[in-house]
């Protein structure tokens, strides 16, 4: 007879918190979180959109004309929730290009697999201190992510950074919706208010914080180092 009860895919609380207890007793101050939540884009991600840029102006459009469509609400929901692919989402910027430029929609899709294939780099300070804090704590990227995330992580070599990834397009929950703060606390085995949470956006530090998360609105390197402290020694 087949047991259709799954072994849960989260940490196992108890071994966390005689793990925590165990530190708390090693002669070391206790510490004010247990795990670090962090967004990828616009905190451990960026883009280089020079080759976007270049094909705007070949294509007689502004600066920005191509993301200004791509991450508009209707057009990039779809996306972050996991619905539709690259080239759905490409065919979707060429819509709305086409309507807000007068674009031809071949041209629009070109411009939207430009986007969507954009250089990145991940900002090593950044990188650094991430993985300095997880000697001690617990590190999650918790993303608004396309489905293609695991493979931009491989790129960029951060597959071995943290201790887990909560990506909106397999969840199919974005930030700021709760579920998706509570989800990565408990997969990390970290109690809500146990979490600190660091994003570039206010209204997803703001729901991080309304649950109970220490927030930190990022703006650079010396934000995340300063919350970090306590851990960095």
């Amino acid at each position: 007879m087949n047991d259709h009860r799954r072994k849960s895919p989260f940490p196992d609380h108890r071994e966390h918190r005689e793990h925590r207890e165990h530190r708390e007793h090693s002669g070391r101050p206790p510490l004010p979180f247990d795990a670090v939540l962090t967004d990828l884009d616009g905190v451990i991600r960026f883009y280089d959109m020079s080759d976007v840029a270049e094909l705007e102006r070949a294509a007689g459009l502004p600066e920005g004309a191509t993301a200004e469509v791509a991450f508009a609400p209707e057009t990039d929901l779809p996306l972050m929730l996991g619905r539709i692919g690259k080239s759905e989402w490409a065919d979707a910027i060429a819509a709305g290009l086409a309507r807000g430029h007068g674009l031809a929609p071949a041209r629009g899709h070109e411009l939207g697999i430009a986007l969507a294939d954009s250089k990145f780099w991940a900002d090593q300070t950044v990188v650094g201190l991430l993985r300095r804090a997880r000697a001690r704590v617990k590190v999650s990227i918790v993303t608004n992510a396309t489905p293609w995330l695991d493979d931009d992580l491989a790129l960029l070599g951060l597959n071995t950074l943290v201790d887990d990834v909560v990506s909106s397009a397999v969840l199919g929950v974005v930030k700021p919706d709760r579920r998706i703060y509570e989800v990565a606390a408990e997969r990390v085995g970290a109690a809500v208010d146990r979490c600190l949470f660091v994003d570039d956006r206010q209204e997803n530090v703001d729901a991080a914080v309304a649950l109970g998360m220490t927030g930190v609105l990022y703006r650079g390197p010396d934000d995340l180092e300063a919350a970090l402290g306590p851990v960095l020694g």
